[in-house]
This record gives C-alpha cells, sequence and structure tokens, in this order.
C-alpha cells in the first residue's frame, strides 16, 4: 500500500489522549505512532487521515493546523455497539507544493479504497476533494459526489484550483469519472443565476437548504454517493465558528450529525471528508467538538449498513411496476430495508451498471402511481442517452 506519505501522531497529542478513559475512543482505534508504526490494516473498515495543508483554502487558509483538535474532542467520546475495526492513520504534511499534497492524498485514499477501507479526510480547504475524486481514477468507475456546502464552488474555468473552484475542474477535466453531483444545502444568494442554470442544464442535482432541513430527503442523496465532501461552513457560524466564511445561516449541529450519519449508512460511499476548519477562530473548540460527533455519527450510520444495494441481486427485492404513457416505471423494495429504488430501463452500457438503480423513498413511489415522474429520473436518463 502507498503510505508512506502519512506522519504518525505526535507524542505529546499521545501522552495527553492517554489519560482518557480506559472505555473511550481512545482506546478503541488502533492509532499510527512513532513507536508502533502503521497499525495493521487487515479487516479495517475505516481509516481516519487528517490532512495539514490549508493553501487551497480561500479566506481560511490556516485550516491545515487543527486536524489533533478534532482528535481531541473525539477521542473523548464512547464507541457505540460497534464492531467495526477502526484506524487513525496519522497526517498527511504539508507538501512542497499543494499539487504534492493532492498526490500524496489521492495515493493513500485509492490505496484504502482498493482494500474496500473507508477513509476519513480531516483538516485543509474543500479544494481536496479534487484530490479525492482523482482517487477514483486508477479504479476506473464512474462515482456520484455529494458535497454540503452553501456554495457549489465552480468558479471561473480559469481560476486555479481551489476551494471556490474545485467542482469546475472535476467536471471539466479528463478523465471524466463523475456521473452525478449532488449539493445540499446551498443558499441561492450565495450562488449566480449562472451556475444555478448550470448544474441543471449539467443534469445535476442541487437542494436549497430550506428544502435540505427536511432531511427525510437526504438519506437517498446520500444513499447514491461514493464521495462524500462537507464544508463545515454549510453549519450556522452560532453551531460551528471555526470557518473563515462562516455565516449566520446553516444546518444546525443535530442537523449536520443526522446528515452525517445517512452518509455512513450508504452501501455506496468509500470516502467520507469534513473540511474548512480553522482552529484558530474556533471558541472553546465548540467546532472541533462538533466534527468529532460527525465523525461519531458517520461511523455509527456505518455500522448499521444493511448491504442490500449493490451487494444483493433483485430477486431480493419485491418489484413494482407504475404503467406510465412513455414507459413502464420499475420500483424496487429492498426486503431487508424497506429502502426504495428506481430502475433506469436504458442502462445498457456496462459502465453504466453502478447507476442501473436510483435511490428514491415511498413518497416518489405513491407519486408515480399518479402519473407524476420524479426529477432525478429523467435526469439519469439524460446522462445516459
Amino acid at each position: 500500500m502507498n503510505l508512506e506519505f502519512l506522519f504518525p501522531l505526535e507524542e505529546p497529542f499521545l501522552e495527553e489522549i492517554s489519560e482518557y478513559p480506559e472505555t473511550s475512543l481512545s482506546r478503541f482505534v488502533g492509532i499510527h505512532t512513532k513507536e508502533q508504526g502503521i497499525p495493521d490494516l487487515q479487516n479495517v473498515s475505516i481509516a481516519i487521515l487528517g490532512v495539514q495543508d490549508g493553501r487551497g483554502a480561500v479566506n481560511n487558509d490556516t485550516t491545515g493546523y487543527g486536524v489533533d483538535a478534532i482528535r481531541k474532542h473525539f477521542y473523548k467520546l464512547y464507541p457505540g455497539n460497534w464492531s467495526q475495526k477502526i484506524v487513525d492513520l496519522g497526517n498527511i504534511p504539508q507538501g512542497a507544493s499543494v499539487q504534492d499534497t493532492y498526490f500524496a492524498l489521492r495515493e493513500v485514499i485509492t490505496s484504502l479504497v482498493k482494500k474496500n477501507i473507508v477513509p476519513i479526510i480531516l483538516g485543509g480547504g474543500q479544494d481536496l476533494t479534487y484530490a479525492n475524486y482523482r482517487a477514483y481514477d486508477s479504479l476506473e468507475q464512474l462515482v456520484n459526489i455529494v458535497s454540503v456546502d452553501s456554495k457549489f464552488d465552480l468558479g471561473a474555468l480559469e481560476s486555479p484550483l481551489n476551494s471556490n473552484s474545485f467542482l469546475s475542474k472535476i467536471v471539466m477535466e479528463e478523465p471524466a469519472n463523475l456521473f452525478n453531483y449532488s449539493n445540499i444545502g446551498y443558499q441561492t444568494f450565495f450562488n449566480s443565476q449562472d451556475e444555478i442554470d448550470l448544474l441543471d442544464s449539467l443534469s445535476f442535482d442541487a437542494y436549497r437548504l430550506g428544502e435540505a432541513k427536511d432531511l427525510k430527503i437526504v438519506e437517498p442523496i446520500m444513499r447514491d454517493a461514493d464521495i462524500v465532501s462537507i464544508d463545515i461552513g454549510a453549519v450556522r457560524m452560532g453551531e460551528a465558528p471555526g470557518n473563515g466564511n462562516a455565516t449566520p445561516n446553516g444546518f444546525y449541529g443535530d442537523e449536520i450529525c443526522a446528515i452525517s450519519r445517512y452518509a455512513g449508512i450508504s452501501d455506496k460511499v468509500t470516502s467520507f471528508g469534513v473540511y474548512e476548519f480553522n482552529n484558530r477562530l474556533d471558541v472553546q473548540g465548540q467546532t472541533a467538538h462538533l466534527i468529532a460527533q460527525m465523525v461519531w455519527y458517520f461511523i455509527e450510520g456505518y455500522s448499521f449498513r444493511a448491504n442490500d444495494y449493490p451487494y444483493c441481486t433483485k430477486e431480493k427485492y419485491i418489484k413494482y411496476i407504475v404503467p406510465h404513457e412513455d414507459e413502464n416505471m420499475v420500483f424496487y423494495k429492498s426486503h431487508k430495508s424497506g429502502r426504495w429504488w428506481l430502475e433506469i430501463h436504458s442502462m445498457n452500457d456496462n459502465k453504466y451498471k453502478r447507476h442501473a438503480l436510483i435511490p428514491c423513498t415511498h413518497d416518489d413511489y405513491m407519486d408515480a402511481t399518479s402519473q407524476k415522474v420524479p426529477e432525478r429520473w429523467y435526469k439519469a436518463l439524460k446522462k445516459i442517452n
């Protein structure tokens, strides 16, 4: 595995968490130390890693210095009834250039995902989502990205890669491995109408903050994600002050924790990152503590994964056919979890096979019976035709 880029946690921090209770996460997680080296990755499910580089974080460039502040609160927490093996691989230090950091992060994530280990990336700017996305190049599969953010971060095409422009680089640059992008929690006044129209023309999904606060719509979106990227600036300033771009409106702490749990419970999510945390602006460790709880809820969700898609065959579903004037709509309901999917009939090309079923809700099925077609079904068809 390509893990030589990872540095162990430092001794003063290890001494501090050694004083934590015996039943806390400080004893539950295998930690990369100078003395013990990288933990054994056999049968590991989740790996935490920090990135100490905030050079791509616009107006928030000290985001590379606070990863251990998150760990400080995380390791004080107590594990749930989890059977998963979790490790902390330490930190990727700032490279000679930000491109070096991107390369190191990409290599580490590729190595972990190939071993079916889900990385949790902490620290740095949200531009690191680009490196996360590029880690999937060698897997030769189309992926879906879900971003929890008040902005789309498209930027101008000629802009350098940073936290305000990473999405345009993902969309435009080759190799093009992106099947779908979904934004959860955008605030209209932070995004131009041209950007909103562009996302719609690309058949991407965007949910305004007011819509996304109805959290039941978040679950099927997360169920379709491979990569989840959370800008902590999507949380309101009063809940998460540790961000150079924090604003008055956004998600509440319990809402972002619920969203993180939905990401964890998704069978399809293979990497999860929380970015833009600025420890120098934090108040009494509040933001660090919130992110620690978000990580806890992601792991909690992971422990409840049903593994009912894409790991099982359609024979393990109840099939519902809804007659429609254009073509019949076919829904599947899992025997195992009670969750719903909608089939895309035109998925003949093998590269689209992983996207043949779109996660949906029972409400979508009921709407279809009234001849109201889910918008995501139309958008998926447009991408493949």
